[in-house]
């Protein structure tokens, strides 16, 4: 067997868990030990496969076979030239690697991790010039060079000061005083064989199920009942483990070309293992104080697939109604997606009290083609999920009915771009059905910004001030036991607070709620604050109506 036919013979079985069906796996993976791949795309494809194979295997052999090849896998790559197998649908081979632009914190992470695998890119990088507004704040007599020559030569400055080589990245991380993002600093990664690479992640110990029958259909699916499922085996990871679970999902989507705010800023102390069942594990957990979002709350997880990471998910709340993002990755869209979405949605009612999940219309298909190929839109609306617009709803209804007239009938692209234009929404039968259509968090945001505009002349930090005496007079609470955190709490919702027509009417006991809702922003558990939020139905409210048609 050659390469390609290796590749679809692979492909042929790859969910077929038949006696056959394990059994062609089996053999055409003893083949491919013998086989040299010269062609960088067949390598990309049978690696992608076998990952597969990895995470949904039928038995133990397999399991054996797969993990001797992705072993192996650096050796092989080092024999394909050019850069095919750093595309991002594909990053994170073994023996590969991958430039990319992060943000300072992954770029420290990253020179400290693996000092001698990561670099800076000088090759790559178009924006050396901005050095000059930031190394003459570390380097005093680099001004005498910078301030008046057209070209310095900034690379023999850091070389300088820092010893050069790949020591160069660590110095600039931590003397760039904060500017290190503007540089635009382009790392070159080398990964080799190491734990980072997608071939090699594993999560160690994690128990293997092994698939005897057909996999889980999007058919079979329905979120309807995810309020009443028993509840998922959950623990809280001790701070250790943690914080080593963070560190796996940064690499897990630096080597993907990815940064998310939630493991930027991860706190070890919130990371909660979920047992999903069939070999699936969530990691979900929440940001440290100082910086979490002003007003919405963060749930982030990480997806594992008999130890192998298969994807993440962003979910953004505010009250009960969650902005929920999720991404699976490439390789394993063939799997149980859509039951593993249902034990996500799950899982986040489970720890967060959430009812409403909401999807951004990028999710769907809007200004995203490959959004629009997948079938995204029709994947969550056979899961249950409708669009907030009622016109989008009457063409929904439409493009079901003729798809129900015949099997041979397609959804035009274009028709699939107007549906993905709006929100998508579901609601579990407790929840308040169309209660959140209209409302947008970036309306709350808008309206205290025209209330800056209108009263404090553009003054924001005036306006914070102001609300917030405001709100301590009207609630009748005094924040001088406060923390640095608790009072930036109230500084970023008074603005807000102060919107509310009847804030001075509220009793007692719900300005008591609300001191504990704005100083639990800065606690411990950020689950904790967004489940108080859920009890205070006027503040809800409130909310809720300036997010839906804004203050004039």
């Amino acid at each position: 067997m050659n390469s390609w036919s290796i590749v679809e013979r692979l492909k042929e079985h790859l969910t077929d868990y038949s006696a056959k069906g394990a059994g062609a796996v089996a053999a055409a993976l003893s083949a491919a030990t013998r086989v040299q791949f010269s062609d960088a795309r067949a390598l990309a494809e049978f690696h992608e496969v076998v990952l597969f194979l990895r995470a949904y295997p039928a038995n133990r052999d397999i399991v054996r076979l797969t993990e001797a090849i992705l072993r192996g896998f650096a050796v092989r790559a080092g024999a394909v030239t050019g850069t095919d197998l750093e595309e991002p649908e594909i990053s994170g081979i073994a023996g590969c690697g991958l430039t990319a632009v992060f943000t300072e914190s992954t770029a420290a992470y990253l020179s400290q991790r693996y000092p001698r695998q990561v670099r800076i890119a000088w090759e790559a990088w178009t924006t050396q010039q901005r050095l000059g507004l930031v190394l003459p704040a570390s380097i005093p007599l680099l001004a005498d060079d910078a301030e008046v020559e057209a070209h310095p030569p900034y690379r023999r400055w850091l070389e300088s000061v820092s010893g050069g080589g790949r020591r160069e990245l660590a110095w600039l991380a931590r003397h760039s005083n904060g500017r290190f993002d503007l540089l635009e600093v382009p790392l070159r990664w080398d990964f080799g064989s190491a734990r980072a690479a997608r071939s090699a992640m594993r999560l160690r110990g994690a128990p293997v199920f092994f698939h005897a029958s057909r996999l889980i259909s999007r058919r079979e699916v329905d979120l309807t009942g995810i309020t009443t499922s028993s509840p998922l085996p959950a623990r809280r990871l001790k701070r250790a483990e943690g914080q080593q679970m963070l560190d796996l999902a940064r690499e897990t989507l630096a080597v993907r070309y990815r940064e998310l705010h939630g493991y930027l800023w991860g706190d070890p102390s919130s990371v909660v293992e979920v047992e999903a069942g069939r070999g699936v594990r969530f990691y979900f957990s929440n940001v440290v104080p100082g910086h979490r979002l002003p007003l919405r709350s963060y749930l982030g997880a990480t997806l594992w697939k008999n130890g192998v990471p298969i994807g993440y998910f962003e979910g953004l709340s505010i009250f009960e109604r969650m902005e929920a993002g999720f991404n699976l990755f490439y390789t394993f869209r063939d799997g149980e997606t859509a039951w593993i979405y249902r034990q996500l949605l799950t899982a986040c009612h489970q720890l967060a009290g959430v009812g409403c999940f909401v999807l951004d219309p990028y999710q769907l298909g809007y200004e995203n083609e490959e959004g629009i190929e997948s079938g995204a839109w029709w994947f969550y609306r056979k899961l249950g999920y409708r669009s907030v617009d009622a016109a989008l709803r009457r063409l929904t209804a439409r493009e079901e009915s003729r798809l129900a007239s015949g099997p041979e009938y397609r959804t035009p692209a274009a028709a699939l771009r107007r549906l993905a234009s709006r929100p998508m929404v579901f609601e579990t039968p407790e929840a308040e059905a169309g209660g959140w259509d209209g409302f947008e968090t970036r309306r709350l945001g808008l309206a205290a910004a025209r209330l800056a505009a209108r009263r404090f002349e553009g003054d924001t930090a005036q306006m914070a001030e102001e609300c917030a005496r405001r709100v301590e007079r009207v609630a009748g609470f005094s924040t001088r036991s406060w923390s640095v955190l608790e009072r930036r709490a109230l500084a970023a919702m008074a603005p807000l607070l102060t919107l509310i027509p009847d804030l001075a009417e509220w009793r007692r006991d719900e300005f008591r709620l609300l001191e504990k809702i704005i100083r639990s922003k800065a606690g411990r558990d950020e689950n904790r604050h967004l489940r108080l939020t859920q009890r205070h139905g006027k503040l809800r409210a409130g909310l809720l109506r300036i997010g839906s048609a804004g203050v004039e």
